[in-house]
Formats: structure tokens, sequence, C-alpha cells
């Protein structure tokens, strides 16, 4: 996917599919895998930059008895060694003894660009994808400047397998995202309670630093919840397909 995003490919492909491509596509069984037989993994495993954005809904800085932030949102970057993807492991490290998992939804650049503004954020966009982002919420509580490396440990990015394309989605505002645990829901809220939009969120990260293809933002969550071994995280998104991990504890492990 990141080389079909690298290349420009995306929008060729998304006007076959329109045009007569989905019947094509549908009749060729011979190469075709069953759903229930594929082995998923993240949609790709380098992008250049990953940005996480912190506290982006007030519900979630209740959580942590923190004042959301308003003047600018609270990023902070994620590493791609923490990347895994749908029903592999999120493995709790030994040097954390509360670790949470928060369901998000992500925004992947489709293009090199800069000073992008909030307008014209689609023509940048790929698309969106189902993460579950995870913290060592009681490394963050020592001190907030260990937000890096409590955000850092392997393992703690489960992304998506499906991109779903802007056209797919009638109001990125009207998504509903939520945070499960073992089959019941701890948190949701519509992305139109952000604090920061996606479109402000893409603009905003643009004149950072240029975005390049398959750049991911991670929007923020509802609400985190206190993971532990033998839970099932799973993200949610009305018009996607829910994404789950299973968790283990390494210190339980050992």
């Amino acid at each position: 996917m990141q080389e079909i995003i690298n290349s420009g490919q995306l929008e060729e492909i998304k006007d076959w599919y329109l045009s007569g491509g989905k019947s094509q596509s549908e009749a060729m069984t011979e190469y075709t895998i069953p759903k229930e037989k594929a082995v998923l993994a993240p949609l790709y495993r380098n992008p250049s930059k990953i940005w996480g954005i912190g506290l982006n809904y007030v519900d979630h800085a209740g959580d942590l008895a923190e004042k959301a932030p308003t003047i600018a949102p609270a990023s902070f970057p994620k590493f791609t060694t923490t990347i895994i993807g749908p029903n592999d492991e999120i493995k709790i490290p030994v040097q954390s003894e509360k670790t949470t998992g928060e369901a998000e939804l992500a925004v992947i650049y489709g293009k090199k660009c800069k000073d992008v503004e909030e307008k014209d954020w689609l023509s940048v966009v790929a698309g969106f994808t189902t993460v579950i982002d995870m913290t060592a919420e009681d490394i963050l509580r020592l001190n907030p400047r260990y937000l890096t490396r409590a955000k850092n440990f392997d393992t703690f990015l489960s992304l998506g397998s499906i991109l779903v394309t802007p056209d797919e989605i009638e109001d990125v505002k009207k998504l509903k995202v939520s945070t499960v645990i073992n089959g019941e829901i701890y948190a949701q809220n519509f992305v139109s309670n952000m604090t920061f939009s996606p479109d402000y969120l893409v603009s905003f990260h643009s004149k950072v630093s240029t975005m390049l293809p398959g750049d991911i933002i991670s929007t923020g969550t509802p609400r985190a919840v206190h993971i532990t071994d033998g839970d099932i995280v799973e993200c949610r998104i009305e018009g996607f397909e829910s994404m789950s991990n299973p968790v283990i504890d390494l210190k339980l492990k050992k």
C-alpha cells in the first residue's frame, strides 16, 4: 500500500474501480483470497512520520486530570518500531505497571505537501484507517516530559489493514470512534467533538514539517482503557471494519 501511495497510483486504482473495475475484480475469483483465510497486516510499516495527538477530546483529558490543550494540538512522535497489525499481540513492557489502549481514527497523507490550508485538506489525504495507540500511563504520570518514551515501546501502535478513501465517507466529523475491551464499549465519541478536527490537524502539521506520502496522524482517543494480560482491545469506527488485538504482559512471561 505504501508503494501505491508513493507512486501516485491510488487515484488511478480508484478511477478504475469506480468505472467497472469492481465487477471485473469480483469475477476474477482465481486471484482472490477468501476473507476468512486472509492474514491481516498493517497497511505498511515504514512511514516517514507518525504524529499522535494527545487529549484531543476533553473527556480524555479528564482521565489524566489534565486540562485539554486549546491553543495548539498536543502532538508527539510515534516510532515505526511500535507498529503492529490486527490480531498481533500488544505487549505490556516490564517497565510499566499501568498501560492503556486507545482507539483512534488515523489520517494518511497521500502526497508530499507543505503549508496546506484547511479548506484543501482532502486534496492531500489518501484515506483513513483504524488505530489502537498505547501509553505507559504510569511512566507518563511521573513527568509529562516522559511522553515520548511512554508512547514508544514496541507494539504500542496497532495500524489497520484497510484504507478507507475520502469518497467512501459522507462526513468525517460524523464518524463515531469507540474504545472497546473484551467486547464491551468503554468509551465512544464523535469526531465532531474533537478539540482539533482532522482538517485542522492535516493543515497544522504540514506547516510544521513537509509531509510525505504515507505519513500518519493518529487523531486522538475518546478515552483510554487500562489493559491487562489476556484482554482483547478493539477499535470500532462506524463504516470501518473493526480491529482488535490481544494483550500480553511481559512481566508475567518471565
